[in-house]
């Protein structure tokens, strides 16, 4: 019999705890050879693909696409070579692996095997809720909550009435036993052996945290394993329960003097909305976290001024028509914010509210905002001051292909001191961007359109955009801000400004 290795999700670095399964990359009864990507999996900051340390056959996968788990959980495990002799059935040895993985974990000695213990209850379509249970002083064994036994006089649901106006699914109503299996019996009624059949320890939290006992649910998953989905059914299912009417002794006949003096009755209170709820995770949890976290720490502020952007629409056609790689105009911008962040350096900064200081940092690492199908997502360009508008280009153009494929590390969506924000390409004028926490600083560009402007004492059409500065307070007052933000506007109408600076 084969040596079966436990494989676990690895600490992808960079402060994750969790990640999400896209892509099943092997099966069950796969032939895998060490460090070959076995799933794809996708976390608060790309998409990574995952290399299993073992060589062998692929003998259980944990998690179906789209199922998030925390570090440190079960991926699958691997059937490797044959055990020495004279090793019992079962038993584990170990191997040898890789050692070139990611981070935080190494393969030089095979983990401990976790044995999976399949129950013999039927799986269900969802879970399903015990009868009301007496709680019995003592922890349970899953740590969800306390152990119960069933309630005197009362027994199981009568048919038709299964939660929500549903029959129940198979195995609803049976009453749990107590046993460490979480209430499911053998074939012969006795005891099975093995814990609540639950690997996600997402599962048990969200049970612990709303009371409710995973002995008292019949699992829809593989062998009757409990999935988020059983929870959150059984949940929905019990608040359907307290809130319908029950049966109670008919109200007492009331007199025609009680009738006539009785109070006017309240009208019941409308029903809540429905709607289709979206879990925040992955990239949008991660944006979402990272912008309320922006909005309660950051005291920000927005100006905004009108630019003529002819001359440097211009400029650029004539670095383009004089051969060489392309420049693009998000890379002259990123040239202008960085001769403005050395006049102005408040602003590349950050904020240090434990030591009560401002933290002036000494090279520019500028984020740009790129929208993907995964979301909003901000790459950073290292050492932006030291490159000129070529080089820039190029690492644009790079990390925003990366950015699309779901290819980028989490060292380039990290780091960054100052970010611009190019929103006209959506279409907008303006916008008053939230600063990209702990930064202190984001430039707005909105589209470049023609539009009247007084040009030389004339009227003209000129190629107008209009700039935003969202800063924090903290690090400077308005005048910095106006400073920055007007330098940057005559560096746009007149490139040539730029010459003092290169």
């Amino acid at each position: 019999m084969a040596q079966v290795l436990e494989f676990k999700l690895p600490d992808l670095g960079e402060g994750l705890t969790e990640a999400q399964i896209v892509r099943w990359l092997v099966q069950v009864g796969d032939v895998v050879a060490i460090d070959q990507p076995v799933v794809e999996v996708e976390t608060a900051k790309a998409m990574v693909e995952v290399p299993c340390p073992y060589g062998g056959v692929v003998t259980a996968r944990f998690g179906e696409e789209g199922t998030e788990l925390p570090v440190g959980a079960p991926l699958l495990t691997v059937a490797v070579g044959a055990p020495a002799a004279g090793s019992p059935a079962g038993g584990e040895q170990h191997g040898e692996g890789s050692g070139n993985v990611l981070v935080g974990y190494g393969t030089s000695q095979a983990p401990a095997r976790r044995r999976r213990v399949r129950p013999q209850a039927p799986a269900a379509s969802h879970a399903s809720v015990a009868p009301a249970r007496q709680p019995v002083p003592g922890p349970a064994p899953d740590g969800t909550a306390d152990r119960t036994a069933p309630s005197a006089g009362h027994g199981a649901a009568p048919a038709g009435t299964g939660g929500l106006g549903t029959a129940p699914p198979p195995g609803a109503g049976r009453p749990a036993t107590g046993n460490d299996n979480g209430g499911r019996d053998g074939a012969d009624g006795s005891p099975a052996d093995g814990p609540v059949p639950v690997i996600s320890p997402l599962v048990r939290r969200l049970a612990r945290e709303n009371g409710l006992d995973l002995r008292e649910l019949t699992g829809s998953g593989p062998d009757g394993l409990i999935l988020r989905a059983d929870v959150e059914y059984a949940l929905r299912a019990a608040a359907a329960a307290a809130h319908s009417p029950t049966p109670s002794a008919p109200a007492p006949a009331l007199s025609p003097e009680a009738l006539t003096s009785a109070p006017a009755l309240t009208p019941a209170p409308a029903a809540a909305p429905t709607g289709t709820r979206i879990p925040l995770k992955g990239v949008r949890g991660a944006v979402a976290d990272k912008l309320s976290r922006s909005r309660r720490e950051i005291p920000d502020a927005t100006c905004w001024v009108d630019a003529d952007a002819t001359e440097l629409m211009r400029a650029r056609s004539a670095m383009n028509a004089a051969g060489g790689p392309k420049i693009s105009l998000i890379a002259l911008l990123a040239r202008i914010c960085t001769a403005a962040l050395a006049r102005y350096p408040e602003l590349n900064s950050t904020v240090d509210m434990e030591a009560r200081e401002i933290v002036r940092l000494d090279q520019v690492h500028l984020g740009f905002a790129a929208q993907t199908e995964r979301g909003l997502v901000v790459p950073v360009v290292r050492d932006a001051h030291e490159r000129d508008a070529e080089s820039l280009s190029a690492e644009f153009a790079r990390l925003t292909e990366a950015a699309r494929a779901g290819t980028l590390t989490p060292a380039e969506l990290t780091g960054g001191t100052f970010t611009l924000n190019n929103y006209g390409v959506f279409g907008v004028d303006g916008s008053t961007p939230i600063v990209n926490h702990p930064e202190a600083a984001m430039l707005g560009v909105g589209r470049i359109v023609p539009k009247p402007w007084v040009h030389e004492g004339e009227l003209a059409v000129r190629q107008v955009v209009q700039l935003s500065l969202t800063f924090d307070h903290r690090v400077c007052d308005g005048g910095t801000a106006g400073g920055f933000l007007r330098y940057v506007a005559d560096c746009v109408e007149h490139p040539a400004v730029l010459l003092r600076t290169l």
